[in-house]
This record gives structure tokens, C-alpha cells and sequence, in this order.
């Protein structure tokens, strides 16, 4: 397989120092494990990278004091933990490294985020910064791909998604991944909570979201028809989100009497994961939801800019009650951005009330002809 750069790899050297930690956090798979070893072996200091599954690593940081963790980081200049969610108290136990051991590097990634698994609070706070990583890019697969081929490739990608494991698959190969996937590890992190086992009523709603993805989306419907409360409804719904499954995309509202402003939209980070979850990897020529996939395809792209170059910027819809819409509100500082999504070129017009109301945004139509000089 082709080595591709991870764009993040440059963000986090950049900002690596003594005394703070950098978190990186994304799904299990999506590439966390090669990145931090890409990222260590640039490093020119003494290393030390240990496993967060690994039994001996709970043992090596069990004994939570200065004393103990001075002995075993006295000869490294650099401390990775991988998948480090699963260590018991990481936030007390990175706090304390960093305060009595203030010239080590450190580097902790996880599948979820730490507090989902530790009560308590929030240690790193002013110690650390967090990154996080999704499967690859389209800006980043520009490594391995030139513009005619990114066209040829793009069915492919709205079909099974862009996982890097999947590049040299066949498409069987990939439809297997992508079921083992789901079926063995994409609710793990979930289920390891305390309270939680009932990993049907979990794939259930996911099952749900994946047929309403770019549709408003009602709690209290979707626990009616998964016979839950409304309020387990939510806290599965953010439970999926902190492990990186799903993301919310809430309603921008400048208080026009017509925009709505508390329904929200849920969507996948991966449509290969959603079209396994639905059990769908037909051809895009025979499918009904070619919008829907396209939609999610553009909409995560945007995430992963937004997340692997840092930027600033807050990512929204905007809907009135009488069906005027766009897609995607992006706003960075006092700047707008608006962006309808069509599969096929539309040549589409700004809404009306849009226009009105925010005449100083910007509109622009993302198709299949000119997504690449957009999202990439």
C-alpha cells in the first residue's frame, strides 16, 4: 500500500513541548496506532511507547506516584500511550507525569474520550491539546490519487467509505471488513460502560440514523419506536458521538421567526460504516440514496478539514419551517459560508429567506464535477 502522509502528523509535531500532553482521540481503526509511530520515529529523543491493552502497561502506572513514574520515565525524552481510555484514572496518572516529570513529551491517543470511562473531572485541562483523527481524507488520498482517478474512485468512496485499511481490498474484502467492523468492534467502547449492555437496542438506533441521515431527527420518535425513554435515546446518542460514530450538525438560527433552531441532523463520519449497518453495498446506478450518501461524503470532508488543520470554524444547517434550506452553514468568526449539496451539477440559488437574512454569506453548490477544488 502506498504511504500516505496523515495530515494531523505535521499539526501535532509542530505543537509537541515538555510538560503537556497531546491527545489524540478517533475511531478504532481509522490509523491512530501508525500515526503516533510515524510521529516517533521522527522524534530524535529517547522513547518509550506503550499499549493501553496491554497488561503489563497497567501495571507499569498502577502505583500512581511521582516517585514510581520518575524511575520509569528517568531515560525517555518522549512517552506514547496507545488506546489509553483503557487504563484506569489516565487523566490523574498523565497530570501527575506532567507535573512532577515536566520535560517528557507526551503523546496519548484513545478510541473514546478519557472522562467516558473515568469520573474524574477534567486533570488536563491547560496541560494538554486534543486532536482528532477520522479515516483518511480526500485531500490526503491527493497523495496516492491525481485528479482523474480521484473522479474514477469517487462511487468507491461513497459506497465504502475511506477506512485506510480498505485501499488494496477487493470490493468483497471491503464489504467484509466493514461488516467485521460493525459486528465486533464498532459498539465495544460502548458496551465497557457500566450499565450498558444491550447492544441490540444500540445497533437499532444506529440501524435508524442510517436511513434518516440529512433528515431532521426527533429523540422522542426514535425512542417510540425503539420502546426507550427519550432520555436514553440521548444519552446513547452522545455516547456514539464521544467514540466517534456519529456527529450532531444543529441548526443555526440568527432568530428569524421561521428558522428552526432546536431539531437537530445526525451523521456518520464513514458511509461505509452506515452502508454496513444497513447491510447496502449496491452500485450507486441502482440505489435510492445517492443523495443521502453524497451528502455525508461532502459534510464529513468538511469535518476532517476542520479537525486535521485546526481551524476555527463552526459547522451548521439552516431550514425554515416552510422548507427553505441549506445544507451546510459554515462560520468562522463573523464570516458565512453556505454550501448545497447535489450529486449531479443543479446550478443552485441561495434560498430567498437566506439571503435575506445573512445577504453578506456566501452560497456555493458542491457537485460531483467541482467537489475536489471544494473539499479538497
Amino acid at each position: 500500500m502506498n504511504t500516505i502522509t496523515r495530515i494531523l502528523q505535521s499539526e501535532i509535531e509542530k505543537r509537541m513541548q515538555p510538560g503537556k500532553v497531546m491527545l489524540l482521540f478517533g475511531a478504532r481503526r481509522v490509523g491512530k496506532t501508525m500515526l503516533i509511530k510515524s510521529i516517533a520515529e521522527k522524534f530524535s529523543g529517547r522513547k518509550m511507547i506503550l499499549n493501553g491493552e496491554d497488561t503489563s502497561t497497567h501495571l507499569l502506572l498502577q502505583d500512581r506516584t511521582s516517585t514510581n513514574y520518575r524511575i520509569l520515565l528517568q531515560d525517555t525524552d518522549l512517552l506514547i500511550i496507545d488506546e489509553a481510555q483503557n487504563i484506569q484514572e489516565i487523566g490523574l496518572k498523565l497530570k501527575l507525569i506532567v507535573d512532577e516529570i515536566p520535560t517528557v513529551h507526551i503523546i496519548a491517543s484513545g478510541s473514546s474520550s478519557f472522562d467516558l470511562f473515568n469520573l474524574t473531572g477534567e486533570p488536563l485541562v491547560g496541560r494538554s491539546q486534543t486532536f482528532y483523527l477520522f479515516p483518511f481524507s480526500q485531500e490526503e488520498l491527493l497523495q496516492i490519487e491525481n485528479r482523474a482517478e480521484v473522479i474514477q474512485h469517487l462511487p468507491e468512496k461513497l459506497i465504502y467509505g475511506t477506512y485506510p485499511q480498505l485501499i488494496d481490498l477487493s470490493y468483497q474484502q471491503k464489504q467484509e471488513y466493514l461488516s467485521d467492523m460493525v459486528n465486533a468492534y464498532l459498539l465495544r467502547d460502548i458496551l465497557n460502560v457500566e450499565g450498558l449492555r444491550n447492544s441490540n437496542k444500540l445497533r437499532d438506533l444506529l440501524r435508524l440514523l442510517a436511513y434518516q441521515v440529512g433528515n431532521l431527527v426527533s429523540n422522542d420518535e426514535l425512542g417510540k419506536q425503539l420502546g426507550m425513554s427519550k432520555n436514553t435515546v440521548e444519552k446513547y446518542l452522545d455516547l456514539l458521538s464521544q467514540v466517534f460514530v456519529i456527529y450532531k450538525l444543529p441548526p443555526f438560527s440568527g432568530n428569524l421567526r421561521k428558522e428552526i433552531s432546536k431539531s437537530s441532523k445526525w451523521y456518520f463520519y464513514d458511509n461505509g460504516i452506515r452502508n454496513a449497518l444497513i447491510s447496502n453495498f449496491s452500485s450507486l446506478s441502482i440505489r435510492t440514496d445517492v443523495g443521502q450518501l453524497w451528502e455525508s461524503f461532502v459534510l464529513s470532508e468538511r469535518v476532517k478539514r476542520k479537525h486535521f488543520h485546526l481551524l476555527p470554524v463552526n459547522h451548521y444547517f439552516w431550514r425554515t419551517y416552510d422548507q427553505q434550506e441549506v445544507d451546510l452553514l459554515e462560520v468562522q468568526n463573523q464570516e458565512m459560508n453556505a454550501y448545497e449539496f447535489k450529486w449531479s451539477a443543479k446550478s443552485s440559488k441561495v434560498p430567498t429567506a437566506f439571503s435575506k437574512m445573512y445577504p453578506d454569506a456566501s452560497f456555493a453548490e458542491i457537485n460531483n464535477q467541482n467537489f475536489i477544488n471544494i473539499i479538497a
